[in-house]
């Protein structure tokens, strides 16, 4: 076999993931890994897009219950975003809590630093100390808000991502990082209408499909694959039985490429399932923070009861009731 000149700067957990994911049955690939610069750029028009629902309804619930939100939250704590991307609604919170300090966490390093640097000539007097990092495990924060109170900001419904043993791994990980006694104001998107849902997932304009196949361009240049993009198309399907739209990247003919040295093939029709999102009643969101050590403290929706941002509090760990 040939040697395989890949980009230097590849994380080798993306190496791992893709191969892995290619030579499974069914084909699948973490979502995480759509956020190269490009897909951050791509998902930022998403949420302008609209059809896509979660984005506004959040934006208005914060500029709603900023006030009740500041009260019961109060004043200079940290704020730890996990995934910040462009931090668009992160001044709305900023303006009601009057924080400490701002600790935004992504994977994507390059987007982190531009955001990070527009938010602070927005709040000039707030330290920022961005990290980059996998933020779906542990991360440890900067020493300079050891002793500050912790706020997890976790917005944009991102929760649904994961499958629920994965998420409630993940809320044992946030937990972890921010520490007993923190608490974390997350947005869980409520199940409605399959009419609503699939359009907020395969958008008029394609935008949702270029970030869905921005995945397979970013294979081609980060690992030297010869994947022919032009033989795949974006699909967004609702399941109703696990409650979740499923992002998938489709083959349109059947098609052979290779990737990192390795060959692979995909009969038409065949798919990568690349994303889902996970919609939540209220009681399954409750659980869902329970067993991830977390417990409600307030809840706020919009009108119509489509979408909440929760507020909860990290408790001690028991062994009783």
């Amino acid at each position: 076999m040939a040697d395989i000149e890949l980009d230097a700067g590849v994380d080798p957990a993306f190496r791992e993931d893709v191969l892995a994911g290619l030579a499974m049955r069914p084909r699948a690939i973490p979502a995480r890994w759509f956020y190269d610069l490009r897909g951050s750029e791509l998902f930022e028009q998403i949420t302008d897009l609209p059809e896509y629902y979660p984005t506004r309804l959040e934006r208005s619930i914060l500029e709603a219950n900023g006030g009740a939100i500041g009260e019961v939250i109060g004043s200079g704590h940290a704020v730890v975003e996990f995934g910040s991307g462009s931090s668009a609604k992160t001044p709305l919170l900023l303006d009601a809590i009057a924080p400490a300090a701002y600790v935004p966490i992504d994977i994507s390093g390059e987007f982190l630093r531009e955001s990070a640097r527009a938010l602070s000539a927005d709040f000039p007097d707030l330290p920022v100390h961005p990290v980059e990092a996998d933020f779906t495990h542990p991360v440890p924060l900067p020493g300079s808000i050891a002793d500050m109170p912790k706020l997890g900001f976790f917005p944009g419904s991102t929760i649904g991502n994961f499958i629920p043993p994965s998420a409630v791994d993940f809320l044992r990980a946030m937990k972890e990082t921010l520490g007993t006694g923190a608490m974390l104001l997350i947005g869980m998107d409520r199940v409605k209408g399959e009419d609503v849902l699939v359009p907020a997932y395969d958008d008029a304009a394609g935008v949702t499909a270029a970030f869905n196949l921005n995945l397979l361009e970013r294979i081609n240049r980060e690992l030297a694959g010869d994947i022919p993009v032009d033989a795949f198309r974006h699909r967004a399907i609702w399941n109703d039985m696990l409650a979740r739209i499923e992002m998938h990247i489709e083959a349109v003919r059947a098609v052979r490429f290779s990737v990192a040295g390795q060959s692979f093939e995909m009969a038409e029709g065949d798919t990568i399932h690349t994303e889902n999102s996970h919609k939540y009643g209220e009681r399954d969101a409750r659980i869902l923070l329970r067993a991830g050590g977390w417990t409600v403290v307030r809840e706020w929706t919009d009108e119509a009861d489509q979408f909440a941002l929760i507020l909860a509090e990290a408790q001690p760990e028991k062994s009783a009731p």
